[in-house]
């Protein structure tokens, strides 16, 4: 990974800023987009207490042409683009018989659209690359499982593997391969602030019986955007402690 040029949307925290530390660890040029400055700031001055250095991008991924300038951007500043990370996304929670269109709207306008743009943005730049890697968060929720509260996201996750498999398909000519990671539950800062007990709870769920790590997503992304997973396209890798594995609770 060392001198190649990443950028990751929703850098700014989670499993988007594991994935940009995971690759500035490795040498990498690494950029995140974000729409909030001061928590591009937080992320920037975290890599730095670790020696590391981020790019930051203030950008909503829902607003094409600031995407397309914010692409350029990074490309310009870093003399072109490698690897496309496309981690944007959110997910509030709220029952179905609740939700609203604009609810609905607003996840997919992220999740789908969002990644839509990304990867519309960063083809150009991309093609010129000797080893052009788009790499997908989805998520286990929707592809493989569902959960109360997130029809909006579910469906947009797994809109997210349709996208991802067509743009196969049609990049492979430009020898630029796209795939996706699937992650179970992650110990990120929300879930932290939910409490030992209810992380408890979720490990006693997980077969390897411990939550992921951002490090486990990143190591999953970094291999997927390496030149070692050339022949690989159109393909995802779930990382979830074996916890979509058992057929019953027991």
């Amino acid at each position: 990974m060392a001198g190649r040029k990443v950028l990751v949307t929703g850098g700014s925290g989670g499993i988007g800023l594991g994935i940009a530390l995971y690759f500035a660890k490795k040498g990498a040029q690494v950029g995140i987009v974000g729409r909030g400055d001061e928590r591009i700031a937080a992320a920037q001055d975290k890599a730095q207490g670790m020696g590391l250095t981020l790019q930051g991008y203030a950008c909503d991924v829902r607003d094409a042409n600031k995407l397309n300038a914010t692409v350029e951007r990074f490309a310009a500043h870093n003399g072109g683009l490698d690897v496309l990370c496309c981690n944007a996304g959110v997910f509030p929670s709220v029952p179905l018989n609740q939700m609203t269109e604009q609810q609905w709207d607003d996840v997919h306008a992220i999740n789908s659209k969002g990644t839509f743009f990304s990867v519309q943005a960063a083809y150009p730049l991309l093609k010129q690359s000797a080893c052009g890697r788009i790499v997908l968060t989805s998520s286990i929720t929707g592809p493989l499982t569902g959960y109360p509260g997130w029809a909006h996201y579910a469906s947009s996750k797994a809109a997210q593997l349709g996208f991802m498999r067509s743009a196969a398909l049609e990049f492979a000519a430009d020898q630029i391969t796209v795939n996706a990671v699937l992650p179970g539950n992650v110990l990120t800062e929300g879930l932290s602030e939910m409490g030992e007990e209810y992380i408890a709870d979720i490990e006693r769920t997980i077969p390897l019986k411990r939550l992921g790590s951002v490090d486990d997503i990143a190591a999953a992304v970094c291999f997927l955007a390496s030149e070692d997973a050339g022949y690989i396209t159109g393909q995802t890798i779930v990382v979830d402690g074996g916890l979509v594995l058992p057929e019953t609770l027991a």
